[in-house]
């Protein structure tokens, strides 16, 4: 899943975000970009209990959606 968060402006948020998704499932990746306040989550865990979690650690994250005209189709 990728995610958006805000206020995420430097390693030490990198990881803070990371702690909180490893938090609700230990075997998580996280991939984050602080220039973009981008991160790829990949994990058995639910979008909902993810962002939960990030939110709870103090982060401001909503979901990223692919961007219009990309063809996401398998042709």
């Amino acid at each position: 899943m990728r995610l958006f968060i805000e206020n995420m402006t430097c390693g030490g948020c990198v990881r803070g975000v990371t702690k909180a998704v490893q938090s609700i499932d230990p075997t998580a990746v996280v991939d984050a970009d602080v220039v973009d306040r981008r991160v790829d989550v990949t994990t058995q865990a639910n979008e909902d209990d993810v962002t939960a979690a990030i939110r709870a650690a103090g982060f401001d994250v909503v979901p990223q959606i692919e961007s219009p005209g990309v063809n996401n189709c398998d042709v």
